[in-house]
């Protein structure tokens, strides 16, 4: 009985040890890692104001992916319609129209996403 009792305290001796190893490692490993930054609002009063600053820089971001993404829409029929240029599909008078058009509709495009932004 006793050697019963000796071999269950021996494994709740490693148990415990092998426990804490593994609990106190991340706290090792993590140490060189940054803190987490306040949003641009500031990091608020309680929780839920901190939530909702860091949901605004979602927003934000979520505003510049639109934007990049309109850019990058615009460049591309900029440069299939300069393309067809050469082959003769389209003229120069059509390249400037979709150029001036798409620098219109860019922005338009940053003005009201501005504005939306401006609302939260």
């Amino acid at each position: 009985m006793t050697s019963r009792y000796r071999h269950l305290v021996q494994i709740a001796h490693r148990f415990s040890a092998a426990l804490l190893t593994f609990s106190l490692a991340p706290l090792v490993h993590a140490q060189g890692l940054p803190t987490l930054e306040d949003p641009s609002r500031g990091a608020g009063s309680g929780i839920m104001e901190t939530l909702r600053n860091y949901g605004y820089d979602i927003v934000l971001l979520v505003a510049l992916l639109v934007v990049a993404s309109m850019f990058v829409g615009i460049c591309y029929h900029a440069y299939s319609t300069y393309s067809e240029i050469h082959t003769g599909r389209k003229t120069w008078g059509q390249f400037g129209l979709t150029v001036a058009v798409g620098a219109i509709l860019l922005v338009v495009g940053i003005w009201l996403l501005t504005e939306a932004t401006g609302i939260l």
